[in-house]
C-alpha cells in the first residue's frame, strides 16, 4: 500500500516567517508558495509548511508525515478499516494532489498522499 515517504508538513502560526527561516536554512526558495502552503523540494522529498489556521482543531499535531500511495482513497479506507480514526478526510489540494490523514490506534498522525508530480532522483 505505501510506496515510500513523501512529505513532512510542519504547522506554523506565521507562514511568512517560517518560509524565510527555512529558505535561509536550506539555502534556496520554495518551489511552491501559496498563502496556505509553502513547499520545498529537499533532495526529492517535500518539506511543507502550513498555517495553523488550516486545521485549528489539530492543536496536538505539530507535524504530519505523509506516505506516498498510488490510490489515496483505498489507502484511507484501509487505514480506517484497520482501526485508525479520521484526522482529516480526503482533500484535493490542487494540481492532482490528494491527501488524507488518520490517527493510528496509538495517537500518531499518519498521512497518505497521492502526488502525480513526485519523482525520486535517479540512484547513483
Amino acid at each position: 500500500m505505501f510506496t515510500g515517504l513523501r512529505t513532512v508538513v510542519y504547522r506554523t502560526p506565521d507562514l511568512d516567517k517560517a518560509k524565510a527561516w527555512w529558505s535561509d536554512l536550506l539555502g534556496f526558495a520554495p518551489y511552491f508558495d501559496q498563502p496556505f502552503y509553502v513547499g520545498f523540494n529537499v533532495g526529492g522529498y517535500e518539506l511543507g509548511l502550513v498555517t495553523d489556521s488550516l486545521n485549528p482543531a489539530a492543536d496536538d499535531a505539530r507535524s504530519v508525515t505523509y506516505w506516498g500511495v498510488d490510490d489515496v482513497d483505498a489507502a484511507f479506507r484501509r487505514l480506517l478499516d484497520e482501526g485508525a480514526t479520521e484526522f482529516h478526510g480526503l482533500q484535493g489540494v490542487g494540481e492532482g494532489i490528494r491527501l488524507a490523514a488518520v490517527l493510528d490506534p496509538f495517537g500518531n498522525v499518519v498521512g497518505v498522499i497521492y502526488n502525480p508530480h513526485f519523482a525520486l532522483p535517479a540512484a547513483r
